[in-house]
């Protein structure tokens, strides 16, 4: 349950990075646009009967709904950022997600010391809050299963059908695959490639959402690395930075076989340190693993 519990939880940002990466592209800044939406959620998500510690006590608490497309929004506008910079003046996404990393986590220090806050952390979260995003409808064996991961299972179906059986999705596996076929067989490339960026941002922003309340306690360093584990991920499922290559279930695989590696390390005693660098050695093998199958292919 641990463990499909924490896949839940990653499985939102690596579906939106996976078709940054499809694009033969990739996102940096996914894990600060986590952070920020995170404590966006959690600031105007506080228990509104605690006034002292409340950030912004002025405007109470939102209904859930309400900060939910908020913070999807901010996600899917940070996304169209990156979006267009990658597709108005050609630049590699490396670079323009790179630069946008540092401007969130600039904001996002900001932001924390706005209102009553004064840089602490964000806590004292509404149970409403809390209990939409941790509650329970069922449990398997005795043990409660996460609102979240029911939510995590819906933003699957609903982005394997926008990869599997809509026109855009099947523009961004085009695009990917060849940029230069793709526009001379008048796919809307400027379009698609906004439209990627944005629905990965949108992603990012209800993974924030989610980990506000799943975290409790929001800080400037919330969301840090996500990106690291959503790339890592989506290489060992099997999208390609060759580019037009990439699945779904393959997305999902890759999470939770994460999951399993990094609980399995945590279990026979593995320093939390040296964790980081099996983490990096991973992507390099996946890498290189998928650039040989590529190569040999051609």
């Amino acid at each position: 349950i641990n463990i499909l519990s924490q896949t839940a939880a990653y499985l939102p940002a690596a579906l939106g990075i996976g078709g940054c990466i499809v694009l033969t592209g990739t996102d940096l800044s996914a894990g600060r646009a986590v952070g920020i939406t995170a404590c966006i959620s959690a600031s105007l998500l506080q228990n509104a009967a605690n006034m002292a510690n409340k950030m912004w006590p002025q405007i109470g608490t939102l209904p859930i709904p309400v900060v939910i497309v908020l913070a999807m929004l901010i996600g899917a506008a940070i996304g169209c950022f990156n979006g267009f910079f990658v597709a108005k003046f050609k630049l590699h996404p490396f670079i323009v997600t790179l630069g946008t990393q540092l401007i969130l986590y600039t904001v996002l220090l900001l932001y924390v010391q706005q209102g009553n806050n004064k840089g602490m952390a964000i806590s004292n979260l509404d149970p409403s809050y809390t209990g939409f995003v941790k509650g329970s409808l069922f449990s398997i064996g005795g043990t409660p299963i996460p609102n979240y991961v029911l939510f995590a299972i819906v933003l699957t179906a609903v982005m394997w059908f926008v990869w599997n059986k809509t026109t855009f999705g099947k523009n961004m596996f085009a695009l990917g695959a060849n940029e230069e076929d793709a526009r001379v067989s008048g796919v809307n490339v400027f379009g698609v490639t906004v439209g990627v960026f944005a629905l990965a941002g949108a992603m990012y922003g209800f993974t924030g959402f989610i980990e506000g309340a799943r975290i409790g306690s929001n800080t400037a360093n919330t969301g840090l690395n996500y990106e690291l584990d959503a790339i890592a991920a989506c290489v060992i499922g099997g999208v390609s930075f060759v580019g037009g290559i990439g699945k779904i279930r393959g997305i999902v695989i890759g999470v939770v076989m994460l999951r399993l590696i990094f609980v399995g390390l945590t279990m026979v005693g593995v320093p939390q340190d040296l964790q980081y660098l099996i983490k990096g050695a991973i992507i390099l093998f996946a890498c290189a693993l998928d650039m040989r199958k590529y190569l040999v292919k051609k």
